[in-house]
């Protein structure tokens, strides 16, 4: 780095007027926040040149900054780089194996991390190339669910790994569910607890920067991108996903990690159940050969990221070969032993697998049923997901605690033909009182009509470059 001092102001005045910023001012920046935030710097990226400190006001400024200028590639490049060496960060040549993981922008009823890690360690315990899965995934919030608090169900199952507790269980199983440790990206925690109070959270640029920093930190060879669309997706719009997955895939391939994503729709819950046991208990059904007609889309979207997981990995000589293995490792129960394996080396107890319908224990439901004849034509899916959240499934802000048994079932698809009463969904809350405004809000928004409706195909579109 040069020598040459550089000052955060410096670096917003630049940034507002709709200058480029340079990958030292950049990193300088980024040094400064985590400085500011009393965190420990990667010594192998800190900067050379001692930086003014850095003021909430400061951090505030260079969000809204980039919020309204938005980024070039290259600068994106340069911040996703210096959030991502803001702290440790794995190294994975130890395993001699292709490091490969995915990531969803969030959805209602999401749980195909629970399918894919144990499909994928399955399939990298057998021949060559061996594959590892690190996989760091976060808690629900706002109207989306979180592979931690899904987790965290199973008796003993332990999410916060030490990262030389992760690299024990990845050579032991070929994949690990963790956290982020306090060390792992401190930038990215401190620069979105701010995003979080300056209205900039929606920026495609800074949640590039956020998702990529943390999944590269992982030291990944291949990384697959869910980035959901439609009416429970984060981005309002099809274009803005496709944007977003676009920044996301560029990032990816800059830092030399095979990346791609896939759009895929949100319009409806996926799979037959939406909480935190009962998307636990939907994927060990499946595991254990157990195919619920409802589950049909989920396990059709788990298929086809991994086999594009397993297509990067050279396990397979395309995605749709990759995707036609991974149905097998589900079906022949090579998955959940590796499940069985996985859950072992995180604490967790699995005996509650031998009947998971049982360990459900919900101390009030309700029964959402059709009030006309006709077909199941529309709802708002993020209200779905909001009464979910209400349920006690979710959490309102970080902190919050979450129901282990709070949650929704399907019971019908978008398209499917209905009879008056017939049950659409059940509610299951841990207290009586939560019962009633989800259910208020599940029956505001579907809609049955008399005409079926047009349904998008769950894959939408494969963005690569």
């Amino acid at each position: 780095m040069s020598n040459t001092p550089i000052h955060p102001l410096d670096v917003i005045i630049r940034k507002r007027d709709g200058h480029e910023l340079t990958k030292a001012e950049i990193a300088h920046l980024v040094h400064t926040v985590v400085l500011n935030g009393e965190a420990k710097l990667n010594p192998a990226t800190a900067p050379t040149v001692a930086t003014d400190k850095i003021t909430d006001a400061q951090i505030a400024a260079f969000l809204m900054a980039v919020f309204w200028r938005g980024l070039s590639r290259e600068e994106l490049a340069h911040l996703t780089t210096a959030m991502r060496f803001s702290g440790e960060v794995f190294d994975t040549k130890s395993l001699n194996s292709f490091t490969v993981d995915k990531h969803s922008t969030g959805g209602v009823g999401d749980k195909s991390s629970l399918l894919i890690a144990p499909t994928l360690a399955a399939a990298g315990i057998e021949g060559t190339p061996s594959i590892s899965v690190p996989m760091i995934s976060g808690r629900s919030l706002g109207h989306t669910g979180g592979t931690l608090d899904k987790l965290e169900t199973i008796p003993g199952f332990n999410t916060q790994l030490t990262l030389t507790r992760m690299m024990e269980v990845l050579h032991e199983c070929h994949a690990v569910l963790v956290g982020q440790t306090p060390k792992l990206v401190p930038a990215d925690r401190m620069l979105y607890a701010m995003r979080d109070h300056t209205g900039t959270v929606e920026s495609p640029f800074l949640i590039t920067a956020s998702i990529m920093s943390k999944k590269l930190a992982e030291d990944l060879q291949g990384l697959v991108l869910d980035v959901k669309v439609g009416s429970g997706a984060f981005m309002p719009s099809y274009e803005q996903s496709k944007f977003l997955a676009e920044l996301m895939v560029s990032t990816g391939e800059h830092s030399g990690t095979k990346t791609v994503a896939v759009l895929t729709t949100m319009d409806e819950p996926l799979g037959r159940f939406s909480g935190n046991w009962v998307e636990v208990w939907e994927c060990v059904d499946i595991m254990q050969g157990k195919r619920h007609a409802m589950s049909a889309d989920l396990i059709e979207l788990s298929n086809v990221l991994s086999g594009w997981m397993l297509f990067l990995a050279g396990k397979s000589d395309s995605p749709e070969a990759g995707a036609k293995l991974a149905d097998d490792l589900l079906a022949s129960g090579a998955a959940y032993k590796a499940w069985l394996k996985l859950v072992a080396a995180h604490g967790g107890d699995a005996s509650v697998f031998e009947d998971p319908a049982a360990f459900h224990k919900p101390k009030a439901t309700q029964v959402l049923k059709a009030k006309r004849s006709g077909y199941l034509a529309g709802m708002d899916c993020k209200e779905i997901g909001w009464a979910v959240q209400r349920l006690g499934a979710g959490r309102a802000k970080p902190g919050d605690p979450v129901g282990a048994h709070a949650g929704i079932e399907s019971h019908a698809k978008l398209g499917t033909k209905v009879e008056e009463g017939q049950p659409l969904f059940t509610l299951f809350a841990e207290e009586a009182s939560l019962l009633a405004e989800p259910l208020r809000m599940m029956e505001e928004t579907i809609v049955i009509a008399d005409e079926p409706p047009t349904v998008q195909p769950l894959i939408r579109e494969i963005v690569k470059q």
